[in-house]
């Protein structure tokens, strides 16, 4: 009886702990806002999204796009001029990215980018996506460290000077820690994490643009698109859209990480 009884209580602290337990991950899983939480969306596009209908994802309330430009220092999006007029046409925000090619010297891929992007006041600050293409026949290879971080603030530099907007870097988990983590503090950063909120993938970084899937549905679009959220409120995306252009992303306070209890502040 004696040995039951201590079976039992052992069973009960067993389940109790347990539950504790759990409830703790439930607790540290739930503070982090999920994309719905954040009241502005937008997409990421290019050439393989097809002939996009702008009017209607405009209906279906997303507010930005980002729109791929080019690629290293020879290849253009062939949807980007279309994508870029219908876009403004549908009252969308939207900015040009650049897919940066390891493979290619930094000048070539500056000077392809103001060859093909023109200089709109209305526009998005550009975008340099910067990751590692492992899969890539012509460039899988990953350069040191310093030269990635060389190469990209040329690129900013000279971005910067010519569009008269400070650009904004889209990374994802990899590159980030190889490379970006502790550095480019001055930049806005807009991250890819598709199953963990990005104060979990990017601890400590401010963020400005959250990529949560590729595997995006919006009317107007056929087949999949990548889907995005801003970080802030409508207050804080009027302030982004308006600048000041040029302020280093650390000194302006919509770029603060995002604190789960002002969730109850934000108006969806």
């Amino acid at each position: 009886m004696f040995l039951s009884a201590f079976y039992l209580g052992a069973r009960f602290a067993t389940v109790s702990i347990v539950l504790v337990l759990g409830g703790c991950a439930f607790l540290e899983k739930e503070q982090y806002p999920v994309p719905a939480d954040y009241p502005i969306h937008g997409i990421d596009v290019s050439r393989y999204q097809g002939v996009i209908d702008w009017k209607t994802v405009k209906e279906e309330g997303h507010r930005f796009a980002w729109i791929k430009a080019t690629e290293g220092g020879d290849h253009a999006d062939e949807k980007f001029a279309l994508n870029w007029i219908a876009a403004h046409d549908a009252g969308i925000a939207r900015g040009a990215y650049h897919f940066y090619f390891w493979c290619r010297p930094v000048q070539d891929q500056i000077n392809w980018f103001i060859k093909n992007v023109p200089v709109e006041s209305a526009s998005l600050p550009p975008v340099l996506d910067v990751e590692w293409n492992g899969d890539s026949e012509l460039c899988p290879k990953k350069v040191p460290k310093a030269q990635a971080l060389a190469a990209m603030k040329a690129f900013l530099v000279a971005i910067e000077r010519h569009y008269g907007k400070r650009p904004v870097i889209y990374t994802t988990i990899d590159f980030y820690r190889d490379v970006i983590v502790g550095d480019l503090h001055d930049y806005s950063l807009w991250v890819r994490t598709v199953n963990a909120h990005p104060q979990q993938r990017y601890p400590g970084r401010r963020w400005a643009f959250w990529q949560y899937t590729a595997e995006g549905r919006v009317a107007g679009i056929k087949g999949n698109v990548d889907r995005n959220t801003f970080f802030g409120s409508e207050e804080q995306w009027q302030a982004f859209l308006k600048g000041p252009q040029g302020t280093p992303a650390a000194s302006q306070p919509i770029m603060q990480p995002f604190n789960a209890a002002s969730l109850s502040n934000l108006k969806l």
